[in-house]
């Protein structure tokens, strides 16, 4: 009787004690991650930050953007790290595919030297390719397994995130729901979040302000709600349109020049000639500023979203490097800005739900975009973004702006379909609904 408590209260502890391991080496990766990640991520966002500033104080430096493209190309070769980009890091999460070390050093330079010389693109496709690299690395120094690795990656991607955009809790759920839409990675919910709220303590010690604006937002009504609605609606189309100009202006500009360094210098000249066209810089750079007013001015010029949206494709399909989340920021909030006044809403705060609506069709995930709503913008409007949010996700289809990404489930039922992101082919378009 004595013996067989005993067997029992050990089989007990044994259980415990495993349970209290993992704990203890989440906590122990989540907190090596985050504190190299805020580091980095701190320095990377100053260096942006100052670049821009720069380019701003010294407007000739547009002049050098297609030597700028030609440096980059050289140090992606100097590095062999040509072609890789954030798809990588998301294959690195499905199926196991290692990363260089190389990665790291050669998107921070390229993404500070894109926005010195004036290209359009974001910061986040460098938070996700330099925290999962970090990640990955911190993982094969605790010596994981493949499996853990996984989450080792995606750890340092959501670190990364929250250190750059000070929103930790968008970056843990963006983290661990972008690699497979229909499913939530809940082992690596704890190490996501503890290394996302370590980079974002630390990058706030070095200066980095968290990205916030001031909204106001109405009282709930059904007429608004009904209006948010077709808000949303509005922006799954400019999402669409968005990523499908993305990854064809990158097919198109490598199919027709398929030389990197010329490929580099020619899209240096059209954005070149596009600032002076338009005879502004507002599309250069990530565009804060853009963002900022037309979120707290209520104020955007009809065409900055497709112009903004042309900028980005030609930027990014030349080989320049940076992001599309900031950029798809700044399309969905001057679209809401302009679109929303039609539609009875005041234009700050369609804005605010462009922002938060383009981004969800964008990346395909709902729930995350439905928190970075109230990170950004406090939880005032918090049901019109969630319903902006839904409506968007499922109008804009398969489409998305990462290709490894993998949509596990129907939009239209509940059916499995795992398909890839612009695949095309989840079935469904002679279906009766």
């Amino acid at each position: 009787m004595l013996e067989g408590y005993w067997k029992r209260l050990l089989a007990l502890l044994a259980h415990i004690g495993l349970y209290a391991r993992a704990l203890a080496k989440w906590l122990l990766l989540a907190a090596v991650t985050g504190c190299c990640c805020g580091v980095v991520g701190a320095l990377f966002h100053i260096g942006v930050h100052e670049a821009t500033a720069l380019r701003e104080d010294h407007p000739w430096l547009l002049w050098c953007l297609p030597l700028a493209g030609l440096v980059i190309v050289g140090l992606y070769k100097l590095t062999k790290t040509e072609g890789q980009g954030t798809n990588d890091i998301i294959d690195a999460v499905h199926h196991g595919k290692g990363l260089r070390i190389w990665l790291l050093p050669a998107i921070f330079f390229s993404t500070v030297l894109t926005h010195l010389c004036g290209g359009s693109a974001g910061r986040e496709g460098a938070a996700l390719q330099m925290g999962g690299t970090i990640g990955y690395y911190t993982g094969h120094l605790f010596g994981l397994d493949d499996r853990d690795m996984r989450t080792a990656t995606m750890t340092g991607m959501a670190a990364f995130f929250a250190a750059l955009f000070g929103t930790p809790l968008t970056a843990t759920i963006f983290a661990i729901v972008v690699i497979s839409i229909g499913v939530m990675y809940h082992a690596a919910l704890i190490p996501c979040l503890t290394a996302s709220l370590v980079a974002y303590w630390i990058s706030v010690e070095m200066g980095v302000e968290p990205t916030r604006f001031a909204v106001q937002a109405p009282e709930l009504a059904g007429g608004t709600l009904l209006r948010v609605a077709v808000l949303g609606a509005g922006c799954a189309l400019v999402s669409v349109i968005f990523c499908g100009a993305v990854h064809g202006a990158e097919r198109q500009l490598k199919r027709r020049i398929p030389n990197p360094w010329l490929r580099a210098v020619a899209g240096g000249c059209a954005i070149i000639a596009l600032t002076y066209l338009c005879g502004t810089t507002d599309y250069n750079g990530a565009g804060m500023e853009v963002i900022t007013a037309a979120v707290e001015q209520g104020s955007a010029h009809p065409g900055a979203f497709l112009l903004k949206i042309l900028f980005t494709a030609i930027t990014l399909g030349a080989g320049f490097k940076g992001g599309e989340v900031v950029p798809s920021f700044f399309v969905g909030a001057t679209f809401g800005c302009v679109a929303g006044p039609l539609l009875g809403l005041s234009a700050e705060f369609a804005a605010a739900v462009g922002l938060v609506a383009v981004f969800c069709a964008a990346v395909n995930c709902p729930m995350a975009s439905i928190f970075l709503s109230v990170e950004l913008f406090g939880d005032g409007g918090l049901l019109y973004f969630a319903l902006a949010c839904g409506v968007s996700y499922m109008l804009s289809g398969y489409n998305g702006l990462y290709s490894s990404q993998t949509i596990l489930y129907s939009k239209l039922k509940a059916r499995y379909i795992n398909v890839q992101t612009n695949a095309h082919h989840a079935g469904e378009d002679n279906e009766i609904l």
